[in-house]
């Protein structure tokens, strides 16, 4: 099958009135001119690598859109496949938590969040794009690394991601906005707040932390999982954590940590919401300011996938390297830096996991092919001779 008259984003250039040629589910010629008779035209319109997204937190807004409104977990998950599928998502890593004490209540907890892992692995085969599990493991929660365990050791796990929600550090260093966040979304006084926090942080003082910590780290090295930092909020941090194993650098909080995070050589990870809006909801390191100083290499979507197409537009005003760059802070760095050797680019033997982009005023998504076959399309892109062929 041959995608024609696209504006190709390549790897290393973006090349007008190119052509693809899609065969066994992976990309079998390029040419940098039309084609005649192609099953798809593209009338000049971008085509991209599909997004690989590895931290999206979607899946809890799913299956628990409302604090006492619970859904069904498989109808959640099918709910996600299409939503990402129509951002351009086509791998997609479930951050999923092990977090009991979190403000986010029970869809963290250790039932509901295996159930999750479960459900994922058990629907792979049925989903129109590729899911994978991301676990974020709360380092003070040592009662849940038994289930992280039987799940690694399952092969459900994907990645793994190192996390310390204590306040007082990292993302909730401000510990007085963190205690009247948690009165806001808990609906509870300021003094009960400040009792939840003041447990999370005695929570810290676990003697078992550091040798849980150790053993998930190596049972995920083992099954040669990709490790990967949340919070780095300073130099030390990051340098523990890369000690430990860590190749990814999540979130970083500041400059500084993001800055060691690249001498080391770590992949680092900001949300694609984050370079949408200019500035972090949390008010940490901007992913603008991140791409500007040359600290940024992999885009996530974080809690919007939409976020991806506009996200990259403005990544590419900025960055060296322009538009190829910026796609693959969400496509091919993405992929490696998560060990996947087979997509993220417009190459020869790569996965035709493909995305449509119609550039205007606001970039708009046509289409998302994943290994060559349309799992998306809204209607605009030829689709009855496309879907024949």
């Amino acid at each position: 099958m041959w995608l024609s008259n696209f504006t190709l984003v390549l790897p290393n250039e973006v090349v007008s009135e190119g052509a693809v040629r899609v065969e066994d589910g992976v990309i079998a010629e390029i040419r940098p001119e039309p084609v005649a008779a192609a099953a798809v035209d593209g009338g000049g319109r971008l085509l991209m690598p599909g997004f690989v997204d590895l931290h999206g937190d979607m899946i809890e807004r799913e299956i628990a859109p409302r604090p006492n409104a619970t859904m069904p977990i498989d109808f959640g998950i099918h709910e996600l496949d299409k939503k990402l599928a129509a951002a351009g998502v086509t791998t997609a890593f479930a951050a999923v938590s092990f977090a009991t004490e979190s403000v986010y209540g029970h869809v963290r907890s250790l039932e509901t969040t295996s159930a999750v892992i479960e459900g994922i692995n058990r629907l792979r085969d049925d989903l129109l794009i590729d899911h994978r599990v991301h676990a974020r493991y709360e380092i003070t929660n040592v009662g849940a690394a038994p289930a992280l365990e039987r799940l690694l050791n399952a092969d459900q796990i994907g990645m793994v991601s190192l996390t310390d929600h204590t306040p007082g550090q990292g993302q909730y260093n401000n510990l007085q906005s963190y205690i009247l966040s948690i009165s806001e979304r808990r609906a509870i006084s300021e003094d009960m707040a400040a009792e939840i926090v003041a447990k999370r942080i005695a929570m810290r003082n676990n003697p078992d932390i550091e040798a849980k910590l150790k053993e998930i780290v190596a049972l995920s090295l083992k099954h040669k999982l990709s490790l990967a930092s949340h919070d780095d909020d300073s130099v030390e941090k990051v340098a523990e954590m890369h000690d430990l194993g860590v190749t990814i650098s999540e979130f970083p909080v500041t400059a500084p940590a993001a800055e060691e995070a690249r001498r080391r050589g770590l992949w680092t990870l900001m949300g694609a919401p984050n370079a949408l809006r200019g500035q972090s909801m949390s008010g940490n390191l901007s992913a603008l300011d991140a791409a500007r100083a040359g600290l940024l290499s992999v885009i996530a979507a974080d809690y919007h996938p939409a976020a991806f197409v506009p996200g990259i537009f403005k990544l590419a005003d900025m960055v060296e390297g322009g538009l190829p760059a910026a796609v693959a802070m969400a496509t091919g760095n993405a992929a490696r830096s998560a060990g996947l050797s087979d997509r993220g680019e417009i190459a020869l033997g790569q996965r035709a996991d493909l995305v449509v982009v119609e550039p205007g005023d606001i970039n708009r998504i046509r289409a998302t092919f994943r290994a060559g076959r349309f799992v998306y399309s809204d209607g605009t892109l030829h689709p009855l001779r496309a879907l024949a062929a």
